[in-house]
């Protein structure tokens, strides 16, 4: 358990809704030098906050998870962003030998068969990646933006995530698509053109579509399933075990 981490989260709460995002960042990273991280999939909002962190030469590690069913699209806003910033982004890859697995017993597409298919695939493509990615930090930053689901509306801008032992930041919980394309435009940021599609919450080629107007921002997101199964695993939260030691996070919901 990551406890110097913990026992700063009620000194981080404090301050979290006194500082901009970019001095909240820089406190982070003065409190904990080398262990601060960011997820990217190259949408509206990670793109403004590696804006924000770029721009702002902060030592926040950047990386990404390559589940190497991308849009072409988002590989060439990882490029393009890596040029505007002069950057390396790091991409951390599914193991090729549970990938190899599972596809062979179950075959390339068997997430549209089933839920726990899905949910399996996820586990492969993202989330075990992500747990190698958060190993050894004590702070996650992450896109999450409370206008993309019913359950991030309570999110706190700062949390404890059990599952990854590491402290979690949103900082832009509360900024509504609007403010994104504005920011987006006038500091010249690199975006997704899929946005430009219909696409808001991208992920997978074969799991993602455009919305259509009036739907849910998360319906293009495993649009066979029903609304209340579109999480990945990313970012469950889940209650300690009854031993008092916390779940490694291999349940997905």
């Amino acid at each position: 358990m990551n406890l110097s981490a913990k026992n700063n989260l009620n000194d981080l709460l404090h301050h979290s809704g006194r500082l901009i995002e970019v001095d909240f960042l820089k406190l982070l990273t003065d409190t904990f030098p080398e262990q601060v991280t960011f997820s990217s999939s190259f949408s509206y909002e990670d793109q403004v906050i590696t804006h924000q962190i770029l721009s702002n030469e902060l030592p926040v590690k950047i990386f990404t998870l390559d589940t190497g069913r991308m849009f072409p699209e988002t590989y060439s806003t990882w490029s393009s962003t890596n040029a505007a910033y002069n950057t390396h982004i790091k991409a951390y890859y599914p193991n090729q030998d549970s990938l190899q697995d599972f596809i062979e017993a179950n075959g390339p597409n068997s997430f549209y068969e089933s839920v726990d298919n899905r949910k399996q695939c996820c586990f492969i493509r993202k989330v075990e990646p992500l747990q190698r990615a958060l190993k050894d930090n004590a702070v996650w930053i992450t896109g999450l933006r409370a206008e993309h689901s019913g359950n991030r509306k309570d999110l706190p801008l700062v949390e404890w995530d059990e599952s990854n032992q590491v402290i979690k930041y949103h900082p832009l919980l509360h900024w509504t698509t609007d403010q994104l394309k504005q920011y987006i435009s006038a500091n010249h940021v690199p975006y997704n053109p899929l946005h430009d599609k219909g696409f808001v919450s991208i992920g997978c080629a074969p799991c993602t579509r455009a919305i259509k107007p009036g739907e849910d921002f998360r319906a293009g997101r495993w649009w066979w399933e029903d609304a209340d199964k579109k999480e990945c695993g990313l970012h469950e939260h889940l209650p300690p075990s009854p031993k008092g030691e916390f779940s490694t996070g291999s349940t997905i919901k």
